[in-house]
């Protein structure tokens, strides 16, 4: 387990000193040579990352990336793999860094707030979306805005050569990069990790209650409620009133909809929100919970809708 480099000076003051050994991070990238390539800008996760990463740390990445412009989200994940293989090994430190991401906790409170999506309150440093949106600040404030030096942050996150390399090793394999498809916004990436927050919910018709019970229309509008995107309440609603997009097309973060519903026929009596690789996560019906489902066990869709795109026409 490797030592948390983002250590605390007397007074508590952060440290922000890019020099170790004689090495600038300055010229970090050509030190690094191939290990800076490939990371990518975030692009589909590879079969191995699907594999390796659990569900719900790869949504954290994805969602947490999503805050910072430039910050690909398998640089999280190579991080995460790096320092507790995802929460598998989460003791503290020998410099007294805990959590999945290991934080001090002193770096932790730094960089803990505002409470994120799917976070608990207070932040904790145990807790992986807290520990993911965290990490993901204190990179972004130090070098992977906009991308402009990604190996640099990293070195920040650990003063290590060898760490930087591991940690983009890990980056560029969990990139499919012969299937990319386009980054969530930032509100679509909220909207998802609220929803697989919900995994488990039971199924209530007319329900729109995190840990009660949600139905499928509830569940999207809550989704992206919590993302700050108003959004109607019934399924129907949703699909007569949000910007549709071609299937060919679909995001993370897309409502899709199927079947003409018993009420309103020609109008659809299903949606979920789409998670990328023909999945969606919904809630399906009576007796069931929010789930993950294969888009090719249910009837071809109807179309598809983008509520994040409200925010950029407003």
């Amino acid at each position: 387990m490797s030592l948390r480099v983002l250590g605390v000076l007397a007074g508590g003051v952060l440290c922000s000193v890019l020099l170790l050994a004689g090495v600038a991070t300055v010229g970090l990238t050509a030190v690094l040579g191939g290990a800076a390539s490939g990371i990518g800008a975030g692009g589909a996760p590879s079969p191995g990352a699907r594999s390796s990463i659990p569900r719900a740390y790869l949504a954290a990445f994805e969602a947490a990336a999503a805050s910072c412009p430039g910050l690909p989200w398998n640089v999280l994940a190579g991080i995460g793999r790096v320092e507790t293989d995802f929460g598998v090994d989460t003791r503290t430190s020998s410099a007294g860094a805990v959590g999945p991401m290991q934080f001090l906790p002193a770096t932790f409170a730094a960089y803990d707030r505002p409470v994120p999506p799917g976070g608990v309150a207070p932040p904790s440093p145990y807790d992986p979306v807290d520990a993911a949106w965290a990490a993901a600040r204190l990179l972004c404030a130090n070098g992977a805005r906009d991308g402009v030096d990604i190996p640099g942050a990293v070195y920040d996150y650990n003063h290590s050569e060898s760490y930087v390399r591991e940690v983009l090793s890990y980056a560029a394999s969990y990139v499919n990069t012969a299937q990319v498809i386009g980054a969530p916004s930032t509100v679509a990436a909220i909207a998802v990790s609220f929803a697989l927050d919900q995994l488990g919910t039971p199924y209530r018709w007319g329900a729109e209650t995190p840990g009660v019970g949600f139905d499928c229309s509830g569940l999207a509008q809550a989704a992206y409620a919590a993302a700050g995107v108003v959004i109607p309440r019934t399924s129907e609603a949703q699909w007569t009133t949000l910007p549709h997009v071609p299937l060919a097309d679909l995001l993370p973060g897309d409502l899709v909809f199927f079947e003409p519903g018993e009420f309103e026929p020609g109008l659809p009596g299903h949606v979920g929100i789409y998670l990328g690789h023909q999945e969606m996560v919904d809630a399906p019906h009576a007796g069931a919970v929010v789930r993950i489902e294969d888009l090719a066990r249910w009837p071809a869709p109807m179309g598809a809708a983008r509520p994040a795109d409200l925010t950029t026409a407003a």
